[in-house]
This record gives C-alpha cells, sequence and structure tokens, in this order.
C-alpha cells in the first residue's frame, strides 16, 4: 500500500480498510487518549503518590526517631540523674546569704597566711543577679612577693567555694615587692524568695 491508496480510503468507511490503516488509527487514537488521560486525570494522581511517599518517608524517620528514644529512655533518664545530681553538687559550692560573711573571711586569711599587705579589700556594695545565684565582686589591692601572690591565688582556687580572681595587674614597687590589683568574684546562692522575686521581676517590667 502507497500513499495514494491511503488517500484513497474513505473515513467513514474504517471498517472496509486494510489491517495496517485500521491499526495506524488504532495506534493514533491510543495515543490520544493515553495523553488526554495523563493530562485529566493521571497527573494529579502522579503527583499525589510523590506526595504520599514523600510523607511516607517522613513518617518512617519519625517513628524511627520515636523508637530509638524509647529504647534509649533508660539512658536518657540516667543522664538527667547524673546532671541533676553534678548541678546539685556546683549549687553546693556556691554558698547562701548567710554564708557569705565567712566566705569574705576565707579571702582574708588567704591573703594574710601568705604575709601579703592589705592595702584594698573592698566587697562591692551591689550584687549581679542572676536566675538563680548572685555574683558579688571583691576590689583587692595587695602588696607583697611574687611568689606570695602565686601561692595566694592557689588558695583561692582550692576554697570550698567558687571565687574567680580577674582584672590582674602587677606593678613593680621600689623595694623589689609588687603591687597586686584584681578583683575576686564571689557567688552566692539565691534563697527561695530572691528566685521567686528575680522571676516576676521581667514580668513586672514588662507590664510597665
Amino acid at each position: 500500500m502507497n500513499l495514494n491508496d491511503l488517500r484513497r480510503l474513505d473515513p467513514r468507511e474504517i471498517g472496509s480498510w486494510p489491517v495496517f490503516p485500521k491499526l495506524g488509527v488504532l495506534l493514533v487514537l491510543l495515543i490520544v487518549v493515553v495523553l488526554a488521560g495523563y493530562s485529566i486525570d493521571w497527573s494529579s494522581q502522579i503527583n499525589d503518590l510523590a506526595a504520599a511517599r514523600k510523607k511516607e518517608i517522613e513518617l518512617r524517620e519519625a517513628f524511627t526517631q520515636k523508637k530509638s528514644q524509647a529504647i534509649n529512655l533508660d539512658a536518657y533518664r540516667k543522664q538527667l540523674e547524673d546532671v541533676e545530681q553534678t548541678f546539685g553538687a556546683m549549687l553546693r559550692q556556691l554558698p547562701n546569704k548567710s554564708e557569705m560573711e565567712a566566705l569574705l573571711n576565707d579571702i582574708n586569711q588567704a591573703v594574710l597566711s601568705r604575709g601579703l599587705k592589705i592595702v584594698l579589700f573592698a566587697p562591692a556594695l551591689n550584687e549581679t543577679v542572676s536566675e538563680f545565684y548572685a555574683e558579688k565582686p571583691i576590689t583587692l589591692k595587695l602588696r607583697g612577693a611574687y611568689h606570695d601572690f602565686g601561692a595566694f591565688a592557689s588558695d583561692v582556687s582550692q576554697l570550698s567555694r567558687i571565687v574567680t580572681l580577674t582584672d590582674l595587674q602587677l606593678q613593680a614597687e621600689k623595694d623589689g615587692l609588687l603591687m597586686f590589683d584584681a578583683t575576686a568574684k564571689t557567688y552566692r546562692y539565691l534563697d527561695d524568695s530572691e528566685q521567686q522575686a528575680q522571676k516576676k521581676r521581667p514580668v513586672k517590667e514588662a507590664k510597665k
């Protein structure tokens, strides 16, 4: 069958066409139906299927994560207990309000025990208050030998309470001794009433 034979075919009598032209028409119709079905319905279903598969992957990952957490729940609880114990041990290193005077005496004794001369020992009148502790700086001005200052710093680091030395400055004197300037920062634990007042303070400020 050539091109002229195809031109002579009557579209109104497809049933009488030869086999190959019929198959060609059927193939064209099939392609048209497939393209129409894809554009009208199948494309949205394919997108829905892709979204469902993505959701399935997310759910599987969430399930795996929660399963791992459930398996390790006892380990997490033990870790939380360890953190709480460590935190409690750190808090015990902070004196309460009534113990601050004893801590200041300990620092003063550490100075005197090393033979250092106190030129200035001035605890700050105000404290810097945080959520559960208060920081109290002490301005120190001491005079003595270099090795005595090192021994004093070592004694401070070994106190049962937390004390830090900051803003250190050394200046040589004419007699060979040194003038030692520093800020010793001590910390105390806020009692329950102070903690409650500290928690309420931002709320009051926000209302203003």
